[in-house]
């Protein structure tokens, strides 16, 4: 049974909340003449990104779209990408960004299990979008950011139809909005269903608890189908410029702050260290840059040192996990000393306004400041729950708390340090990985008789995905092979760094694998 309502009518309600599109439509319309976004050559102003949304909502819905309906979209960064998202908020309909490092077979499976009605994918991708639309049971209708054989061009459809005053769709708060899919423990991306009210607290959030810029210039260069969109309508609400990069290199990047003069941008901890093993002072002048926003990834205390000897005191740390829509905590700027406060440098922050926490005991009980425990939070932009999945749902929000499955200790300040996850999760680049999916692929290798994988500690990637595998007697292990066939079937970034192969996994006194045990060998092996 669909989790989501496609009766045409809004809720009675609808009139009275404020919604994410709503939020959109008073901010496009407020500073008609300023530059909304830069790609390029290109600079649109509010006006034209105004004139972009209703054309595309009327292309949308000319082919069925309404409320409760999917629409998916697998792109690099340009500013049809969130307008993609903004229309199919304001018909009432649901978001799904496919990530352009994903494999073919995940983007089949997720528009299937997301729903998704209409796909619009990037000239890039436009063969996998064939791919995808031909093996996909959802799939309707297939388009594409331009021209490219076999495909419909979106902006050409686009100008078969007129601007009109923009207003807000029949949505309620509780709605679906965002369903963001996450890796899962079963083999599978999961579905995260976060409604117009979670939209709506992040921008609160990221206007009131990130320290942004009084009039933003945001330069971003992770995917905004993913992580990069977080500051991105905050900077709008405010009046400010939106500069996308479509992908990252440093010294690019660094020559994108100083051209653009940006004055805050979003990373993960593996673009800040690149930036300080591959660029120098003189590639380009940083000093513009008021604020570097950072999250979805361990990062050393060292590290963050450097970056503040490198960049300034500019660094705002953000924790938070797509259940909350990236909102938890956050490290403020002055909080960044290494001289006098080096402790926090090891420190996700404390909770932003709005956001309450508790370190919980495994018997659920509330953990004394000073002893580790189960981090849960509640707040207004916490999920509904799993798309489809009942029973993973009603074990994460118990109780009117997300239990996060990160282990946190609190100090006697209300700051939070996150000392492990109860999961197995891997945080590698600012990319999630789960172990499971990539030992389904290796398992499935006709010279593999077990498999285990790890992240383990790692300067540039946070955390390094490591497989341990045990081959199949009398055959070998060729460790490029491996890591293509990962490649092949999940994406670059799940591909194992190392690969290692030993004659048992460590198990458990109950029979199960212990991956302590195997991050304790490190990657070559052996006891450290």
């Amino acid at each position: 049974m669909t989790p989501t309502n496609h009766d045409a009518t809004a809720a009675p309600e609808a009139a009275q909340c404020t919604t994410y599109d709503r939020l959109i439509i008073e901010a496009l319309t407020r500073y008609p003449e300023r530059e909304a976004f830069v790609h390029g050559d290109r600079r649109m102003t509010y006006a034209e990104t105004a004139e972009s949304m209703s054309r595309l909502q009327q292309v949308l819905q000319a082919r069925g779209i309404g409320h409760g309906s999917g629409v998916g979209a697998l792109s690099v960064n340009i500013p049809e990408v969130w307008v993609t998202q903004a229309a199919t908020y304001a018909l009432g309909a649901h978001y799904t960004g496919l990530h352009p490092l994903g494999s073919l077979d995940d983007h089949v499976w997720i528009c299937d299990d997301a729903e998704i009605e209409v796909l619009i994918v990037h000239p890039l991708f436009a063969k996998a979008g064939l791919e995808v639309a031909e093996r996909s049971r959802f799939v309707r209708h297939l388009l594409v950011f331009g021209q490219a054989d076999g495909t419909d061009d979106l902006f050409e459809a686009m100008e078969g139809f007129q601007p009109e005053p923009l207003r807000p769709g029949p949505a309620g708060e509780e709605d679906l909005a965002w369903l963001q899919y996450t890796g899962g423990t079963t083999g599978k991306p999961k579905g995260v269903m976060l409604p117009h009210r979670s939209m709506v607290e992040l921008t609160r959030v990221a206007l009131t608890s990130w320290q942004m810029p009084e009039t933003p210039r945001y330069l971003v260069a992770p995917p905004i189908t993913h992580a990069g969109v977080l500051p991105l309508f905050a900077t709008l609400a405010r009046g400010g410029t939106v500069i996308l990069l479509e992908g990252f290199e440093p010294k690019s990047f660094v020559a994108a702050v100083e051209r653009e003069q940006a004055n805050c941008t979003f990373g993960v901890p593996t673009m800040i260290n690149a930036l300080l093993d591959y660029t120098t002072p003189q590639d380009g002048d940083l000093s513009c840059l008021e604020r570097f926003f950072y999250g979805a990834a361990p990062i050393t205390p060292d590290r963050l040192t450097q970056a503040l000897e490198r960049f300034g005191p500019i660094l705002v740390q953000i924790y938070g996990q797509t259940e909350s829509v990236g909102v938890a905590t956050s490290l403020h700027r002055e909080e960044h000393d290494p001289v006098t406060r080096p402790e926090l440098l090891s420190s996700c922050g404390r909770p932003v306004i709005g956001t309450t926490v508790r370190i919980v005991d495994p018997e659920g009980e509330a953990a004394p400041d000073g002893t580790p425990g189960e981090l849960c939070l509640r707040s207004r932009a916490v999920m509904t729950g799993y798309w489809k999945l009942p029973e993973l749902t009603r074990e994460t929000l118990r109780d009117g708390w997300l239990h996060t499955g990160d282990v946190a200790v609190r100090d006697d300040r209300g700051y939070l340090h996150i000392v492990d996850r109860t999961k197995d999760m891997i945080i590698t680049g600012g990319f999630n990985v789960y172990p499971k999916e990539v030992e389904n692929v290796i398992a499935g290798h006709p010279h593999v008789a077990a498999v285990a994988v790890v992240g383990l500690p790692d300067d540039t990637w946070g955390e390094a995905v490591t497989a341990f595998i045990v081959p199949h007697q009398g055959t070998k292990i060729d460790e490029s092979e491996i890591q293509r066939l990962v490649r092949e079937a999940k994406g670059a970034h799940q591909s194992p760094k190392t690969v290692r192969v030993v004659d048992e996994l460590p198990t458990t006194l109950v029979g199960k694998i212990n991956k302590r045990r195997l991050r304790e060998l490190g990657p070559e092996g052996r006891a450290r």
